[in-house]
């Protein structure tokens, strides 16, 4: 029997979609890797519910547009991110090397 005063709480973690984008990047470049894979671990296993809550984990993620971008390795590499509070869901739109992000081109 349960008690009545029993809360059930349970924990909805952000899907990220898709890993391939990391693993093709850091194929082409291998010291990205573990810097990715540990993006990676950290978002996989948290429930962002604002991006003020997401800053309160990577205090140099920016809002530029409609992506959310993450440094990465040191700011040597930029993932840019799509991201739905409200269904826990993660779309990584880009990884980049910081000249590539400089260039612009993935705003249009």
């Amino acid at each position: 029997m349960l008690d009545g005063n029993l809360v059930l709480r349970y924990s909805v973690r952000v899907h990220v979609i898709s890993k391939k984008v990391l693993r093709d990047f850091w194929l082409a470049h291998p010291d990205a890797q573990e810097p990715l894979l540990r993006w990676f671990r950290i978002v996989s296993r948290t429930d962002f519910d604002s991006f003020v809550h997401l800053r309160q984990t990577f205090p140099s993620a920016d809002l530029v547009g409609r992506h959310i971008v993450f440094n990465i390795a040191g700011n040597k590499y930029r993932l840019l991110a799509s991201i739905h509070f409200n269904r826990n869901k993660l779309y990584i739109r880009h990884v980049l090397t910081h000249p590539e992000y400089d260039q612009e081109a993935w705003k249009s």
